[in-house]
């Protein structure tokens, strides 16, 4: 990896995604002739398992646009976009003295978060399962109902 700049900031997990993918990190069989180490695979092995894999750039530049109005530092808004909370108890540690500073603004907060940000791969396959199931459900009702009449 060359360097460009020093000190040009922190990048997000999905940044560093995007960087390990240009470089040929990825999980199918040319893997082997990537110019990629090592070490760097097995950080693409567990950033494809975080909520990286599913963000875009235009989905974090959404997301920082939206943040303008929480008075937020960028190292907070670089840990919310990496970790992805999904209520106020997981927001508190992310946001330096949260209660005071955001007051009545937290629920708005996570709101954006989980409005903007995707879920976590784990999360989407459960909402999926859930949305399955309450189909499944509704469907032999919907069938007894047809056969009554």
């Amino acid at each position: 990896m060359k360097i460009i700049e020093t000190s040009a900031g922190a990048l997000t997990n999905f940044e560093l995604l995007d960087l390990l993918r240009s470089r040929g990190a990825g999980k199918d069989a040319s893997r082997a002739i990537a110019t990629v180490s090592q070490s760097e695979f097995k950080v693409f092995d567990y950033l494809e398992g975080t909520v990286a894999c599913n963000q875009t750039r235009e989905i974090i530049d959404n997301f920082v646009a939206e943040c303008q109005k929480f008075d937020l530092t960028k190292a907070e808004i670089l840990n919310i976009v990496n970790i992805r909370p999904r209520n106020e108890p997981e927001l508190f540690p992310l946001v330096e003295e949260c209660e005071q500073r955001m007051e009545d603004k937290t629920e708005e907060l996570v709101e954006t978060i989980t409005r903007i940000l995707p879920p976590h791969p784990s999360q989407a396959d459960e909402a999926n399962e859930e949305a399955a199931e309450g189909e499944e459900e509704t469907e032999p009702e919907q069938a007894e109902g047809e056969e009554e009449q």
